[in-house]
């Protein structure tokens, strides 16, 4: 169980937003927009190749992360390495535990984890920000339905897990809830660089 938390642990905490804003000559992500290292604010420096990849490697790295434990040490190991995998990326030792908020390593999370559900989360969080052009606000919707779906799947062990991860998620995005009460909160494609 050890290793499934180290490994989950280190791999969340990979800060490939940083890594591919600045290989894209987009800068250091960090101090632009809210400061996150997610796709959302990589998206914010205009370079949309850095953001897709972003993306694409967050979410990839709450899979792996599962997909590792499981094949060597078991369902439940790998439980433990998804929420490690998840607090890495929020919380990453290297860049003083200063990290993302965790929707797209959520959502490769739930993909691994049961990916009809996974599917469903992407759709949920398409159909919002389709609706309303708000990406926190999708964040929000998908993390509180995330647990619903896995429970209509009969997938009671997941339901509880994706519980935390929607906390979590939650707790990640305590100020854009502010500003969405305030109606505050910029839209997909705005200019506002001052999210935090």
């Amino acid at each position: 169980m050890l290793e499934a938390l180290i490994l989950g642990y280190l791999l969340g905490s990979i800060p490939f937003g940083l890594l591919f804003a600045l290989a894209s000559g987009g800068g250091d992500v960090r101090k632009i927009g809210s400061g996150g290292i997610g796709a959302t604010n990589v998206l914010r420096t205009g370079k949309y190749g850095a953001a897709a990849a972003t993306l694409i490697f967050d979410a990839a790295k709450g899979a792996v992360a599962i997909l590792i434990a499981r094949h060597f040490w078991g369902e439940s190991a790998s439980l433990i390495a998804a929420l490690a995998a998840l607090l890495g990326h929020l919380f990453p030792i290297w860049l003083g535990f200063k990290g993302g908020k965790g929707v797209a390593t959520a959502f490769g999370i739930l993909l691994a984890l049961y990916w009809p559900v996974g599917l469903l989360a992407a759709a949920t969080w398409l159909s919002v920000a389709i609706l309303t052009r708000i990406s926190s606000l999708s964040a929000l919707v998908t993390a509180v339905a995330a647990p619903v779906y896995m429970v209509l799947f009969h997938q009671t062990e997941y339901a509880v897990v994706t519980t935390v991860i929607a906390m979590l998620v939650i707790f990640m995005h305590r100020a854009n809830i502010r500003r969405l009460l305030n109606g505050e909160e910029p839209r997909i494609g705005s200019k506002n660089k001052k999210a935090q």
